[in-house]
């Protein structure tokens, strides 16, 4: 088993010296050059794929593919192993799972050292502990999972946001499979208890995708939108909002003192309507403005549409 860890940024590993281990030290989120170690390894160890490629698969009369994950059909033609340990965010192993879709490689392993907070930890039931993790990592067992993807090629590894792309509620239509999650016109002024967008997940078994909508705000911190304010404005804004339900800061945004003192801000806590729950394998959108964010980096400009699917090839993870 050739093993490679990737450590992206500055995630603090329990032990850096590792015998037998390829350690990469590599950018917070990597980049395409980055992973090109990654192409180089697959290569290396299967340069020639003998299984169906993916317009084969796809053009299948049945949908077993997308059923129950399963092993990677590769694994009999493969020399050895092939095992990819990211120690980073969960935006730094959307990059590497990207990068191993568009090459065509899921058949190799993937482990998670997380940073707290992680989602991809909470859904694959990783250890909070960085040595834990590191352990379960090097020595655990794979467990397929569906890889959800997005049509811009964007590989989700722990989480994704749909909403509006300016400060508001969300106008849109969006639907998992043939079942309306959303469909919203966007109020004036609007800020704090509306309808802001969805908020989707992997899952770790088929159909593939859980998707909710979110009635507080569900834009990173990364979006292009209203600035925070600061000072003494900024401070009590901010305790307000920790303290307050979203009703009652809604009601009091509309007062002048309220939309004076939250003037730019909302509320971040991202809550959810858990009762909108539904899951398919396709979630599709669309709107006059989308801003859409994978594993909190939100692509560059608005969409009027996107659709996250689960991919033709399953994700081979390690976790418990």
């Amino acid at each position: 088993m050739r093993v490679l860890l990737l450590r992206c940024g500055d995630h603090p590993l329990p032990v850096m010296d590792i015998p037998g281990i390829e350690i990469h030290q590599l950018g917070q989120i990597p980049s395409r050059r980055d992973l090109s170690v990654l192409d180089e390894a697959a290569t290396d160890i299967l340069p020639a794929d003998p299984t169906p490629p993916l317009d084969e698969i796809a053009a299948q009369p049945d949908v077993a593919h997308l059923s129950t994950p399963m092993p990677a059909p590769q694994t009999p033609f493969l020399p050895q192993g092939l095992r990819v340990i990211v120690a980073g965010s969960d935006a730094a192993l959307s990059a590497v799972l990207t990068r191993m879709m568009r090459g065509d490689y899921l058949w190799a392993e993937v482990a998670l050292i997380p940073v707290p907070g992680s989602t991809v930890a909470r859904n694959w039931g990783l250890p909070e502990s960085p040595a834990d993790a590191l352990e379960l990592a090097l020595t655990g067992s794979v467990r397929p999972a569906p890889l959800i993807r997005n049509d811009l090629g964007i590989a989700v590894a722990g989480s994704a946001t749909i909403s509006e792309w300016e400060t508001g509620e969300i106008t849109g239509e969006i639907v998992v499979d043939d079942r309306v999650l959303l469909r919203h016109q966007a109020r004036p002024n609007v800020r704090f208890d509306g309808i802001f967008g969805i908020r989707l997940v992997p899952m770790t078994d088929a159909p593939g995708i859980a998707a909710v909508r979110a009635v507080s705000p569900v834009s990173p911190e990364s979006s292009p939108k209203a600035p925070t304010p600061q000072g003494l404005r900024g401070r009590l804004a901010s305790k307000l909002i920790r303290s307050w339900s979203p009703s009652t800061l809604q009601s009091f945004s509309k007062r002048p003192l309220g939309g004076w003192v939250l003037q730019g801000m909302s509320d971040r806590r991202q809550r959810l309507d858990a009762d909108s729950l539904l899951s398919g394998r396709a979630v599709q959108a669309g709107g006059p403005a989308l801003a859409v964010a994978v594993d909190e980096v939100v692509h560059r400009r608005p969409l009027e549409r996107v659709t996250f699917y689960r991919h033709l090839r399953d994700l081979q993870c390690v976790r418990p």
